[in-house]
C-alpha cells in the first residue's frame, strides 16, 4: 500500500461557541393580577366544587361527555398511540439496516480501496463519496476524498486523531461522527503500513450518512402522512360503528321514556341475548312488563274497590231506606191498626235481618282477605255433602236431590282433604242455596264427590298433574248464560239483580266460595251441565299433599 503525503489537514472549525448573554431580571411597575381562590373566605376550608374536583381528579368534562364520544376518544388515541409504535420501530429499524449497510461497505469496498497498491481506485476512477485519511504523529493526511462539492455540501467530518493502539482497539468497529455543517458520517479504523518506512499508522475510512438520513426523513413523511389518514379513516369508523353499537341503547331510552310517560305497551326490540345490549334489553323487557301488571293490578284493584265500595253502599241503603221509610210512617201515625203495625215491623225486621246477613258477608270477606292460614284438619268430602243434602231435602222436599259418583261407573267412598271443616261446609252451603234461590221448584239437584288429577294452572309453577279431592254441586235448571259465568264469582254480581235482591240474596255468596277455596289453595270452576243446568267444582288438596 502507498501512502502519499500532501501535507497536513487543517482540522475542522469548531462548531458552535460564542458567550452566552445573561440576563438580569428587571423590577417591573405591572400590578399581578390576584389569583382565584376556591377556599371558603369565612372557614379557610375547600368549598363542594373543589372537594368534587378533589375527588374527581377535576374530569367533570370527562364525565358530562357522551359514552360514544367517549369511546371514539379512547380508541382514537389506542390507535393513535399504536400508529406512533409502529412509526417509531418501522423507522428505527429502516434506519439500523440502512447504516448496517453502510458498515458493510465501509468493510469491504473501503478496505479494499486502502489494500490498492497504486492509485487509489484504480480502474474506476477518483472517488466519489468514500473519506480515507491516515493519522501518523497527530497529523492527517488524505488518502482518498470525495469531489469538493460533496464536501462543500456534506462538510468535512470530525474525525478522531486515534493512535496506533487506539486504531488496534476499535480496529473494524463502525462509529458516527458529525461534521462541520450537523451532517453526519459513519467511520471505520484500522492498521495500516507506511511503504517509505514501514511505519504503523492508523487508517480511518468514513462515508457520509446523508442518504440514509434522506431515507429516514421520507420514510417519516409517508409514515406521518399514511397516518393521519389512517386516524382520520380509523376515527370515523369508529364514530360509526359505536353509533351503530350504541343505536340499541337509543332505543331503550326512547322506550323508557315513553313508558314513563305513560305507554305501558312499549317494549325494547329484541336482539341477540349473547350481547351485553340483548342481556339489558331482554332484563328491560321483564321488569317493564311486570310493571306493566302491577299497574294493570293496581288498576284493576282500584275499580274492584269503587265498584265494590258502591255495590256495598247501595246494597245497604236499600234496607235502610226501608227502614226509615217504616219507622217514618209509624212516627207520622199513619199506622192505624195492629195489622199494619205488626205487618210495618215485619218488614223493618226482615230489613235489619238482610243488613245483618249483608254486614257478615262483608266481614267474611273481610277475614279471608287478610290471608290467613286456613287450618289443616281433616275433612270428609262425603260426609260434607250428605249433611248438605239432608238439608236441602228438609229445606225443599219439593226437589230430588242425591250424592253421586264423581265420574260414571264410580263409586262414592272417603274423599280426605285438610282444610277448615265450618268454611268447607259454607261452601256447599253457599252453593246448594244458590241452587235453592236460582232454580225452579223441583229441580233436582246432584251432589257429586270423588278424586281426580289436576294439572298446574297458567299462573301456578309448572310440573306434572297431582290428586285433588273434588265435589260437585249440579243443579238441572235453566243454567247461566256463557257471558255471565265468568263474572258469577265477583262480589255483589247477579245474574238476575231484582230476583237476588227479592229473595233476600247479597250477590257476595259465590264470592265468598271463591275466596275460601283460594284460602285453601283449591281451584272453583264453573261449567254447563250436561242436558242443562249449572254445575260448580271444587277442588281441594288432599290431606297430606
Amino acid at each position: 500500500m502507498t501512502l502519499r503525503d500532501p501535507g497536513p489537514v487543517p482540522p475542522p472549525p469548531p462548531r458552535g461557541g460564542g458567550a452566552v448573554p445573561t440576563t438580569s431580571a428587571v423590577p417591573t411597575s405591572e400590578p399581578v393580577p390576584p389569583t382565584t381562590s376556591t377556599t371558603d373566605p369565612v372557614t379557610d376550608e375547600p368549598t363542594a366544587e373543589e372537594q368534587a374536583d378533589a375527588t374527581t381528579g377535576g374530569l367533570h368534562w370527562w364525565r358530562g361527555t357522551p359514552l360514544s364520544g367517549r369511546l371514539v376518544a379512547i380508541s382514537t388515541v389506542l390507535l393513535l398511540v399504536g400508529l406512533v409504535l409502529a412509526g417509531v420501530t418501522a423507522t428505527a429499524l429502516l434506519q439500523r439496516t440502512l447504516v448496517g449497510q453502510v458498515d458493510d461497505k465501509l468493510r469491504t469496498e473501503g478496505i479494499a480501496q486502502v489494500n490498492a497498491t497504486s492509485t487509489p481506485w484504480e480502474g474506476s476512477g477518483p472517488p466519489t463519496d468514500y473519506l480515507g485519511v491516515y493519522v501518523k504523529d497527530g497529523r492527517f493526511g488524505t488518502l482518498f476524498a470525495p469531489r469538493t462539492p460533496v464536501l462543500r455540501e456534506r462538510g468535512l467530518p470530525d474525525l478522531p486523531a486515534l493512535t496506533v493502539a487506539q486504531a488496534r482497539a476499535r480496529e473494524g468497529q463502525p462509529f458516527t461522527v458529525s461534521s462541520d455543517t450537523g451532517s453526519k458520517w459513519r467511520a471505520v479504523a484500522y492498521l495500516g503500513t507506511e511503504n517509505s518506512t514501514g511505519e504503523t499508522v492508523a487508517i480511518i475510512i468514513a462515508l457520509p450518512l446523508e442518504d440514509v438520513s434522506a431515507t429516514v426523513r421520507s420514510m417519516i413523511a409517508v409514515l406521518a402522512v399514511s397516518g393521519a389518514v389512517i386516524l382520520l379513516l380509523g376515527g370515523l369508523a369508529g364514530w360509526w360503528a359505536v353509533r351503530r353499537s350504541l343505536r340499541p341503547l337509543r332505543q331503550i331510552e326512547h322506550t323508557a321514556a315513553a313508558f314513563a310517560a305513560g305507554d305501558f305497551s312499549q317494549r325494547v326490540p329484541a336482539a341477540p341475548t349473547t350481547t351485553e345490549v340483548g342481556r339489558l334489553g331482554a332484563a328491560l323487557n321483564g321488569m317493564l312488563a311486570q310493571i306493566e301488571q302491577a299497574f294493570a293490578a293496581r288498576t284493576a284493584s282500584e275499580q274492584r274497590m269503587r265498584r265494590f265500595v258502591s255495590d256495598a253502599s247501595h246494597e245497604l241503603r236499600t234496607p235502610l231506606a226501608a227502614i226509615r221509610g217504616y219507622g217514618e210512617l209509624y212516627r207520622m201515625g199513619a199506622l192505624t191498626t195492629k195489622e199494619q203495625v205488626d205487618d210495618t215491623f215485619g218488614r223493618i225486621e226482615g230489613s235489619a235481618t238482610r243488613m245483618g246477613t249483608l254486614v257478615e258477608d262483608l266481614l267474611s270477606l273481610a277475614r279471608l282477605d287478610e290471608r290467613r292460614e286456613a287450618r289443616r284438619d281433616p275433612v270428609d268430602l262425603t260426609v260434607v255433602a250428605a249433611d248438605a243434602v239432608s238439608d236441602l231435602r228438609a229445606l225443599d222436599p219439593t226437589r230430588t236431590t242425591r250424592i253421586v259418583p264423581l265420574t260414571s261407573g264410580g263409586t262414592t267412598g272417603p274423599v280426605v282433604v285438610q282444610g277448615d271443616e265450618a268454611h268447607l261446609r259454607q261452601v256447599v252451603a253457599n252453593l246448594v242455596g244458590n241452587v235453592v234461590q236460582h232454580t225452579p221448584a223441583g229441580t233436582p239437584v246432584e251432589i257429586a264427590v270423588g278424586l281426580a288429577q289436576r294439572a298446574p294452572g297458567p299462573d301456578e309453577p309448572a310440573g306434572p298433574a297431582f290428586p285433588v279431592g273434588v265435589i260437585e254441586v249440579r243443579d238441572h235448571g235453566p243454567g247461566i248464560d256463557p257471558e255471565h259465568a265468568a263474572r258469577v264469582f265477583e262480589r255483589f254480581y247477579r245474574v238476575d239483580a231484582s230476583r237476588g235482591r227479592d229473595s233476600g240474596g247479597s250477590g257476595l255468596g259465590m264470592a265468598i266460595v271463591a275466596a275460601i277455596v283460594t284460602a285453601h289453595h283449591g281451584h272453583v270452576d264453573l261449567t254447563q251441565t250436561p242436558g242443562g243446568g249449572t254445575t260448580v267444582r271444587v277442588e281441594l288438596p288432599l290431606l297430606g299433599a
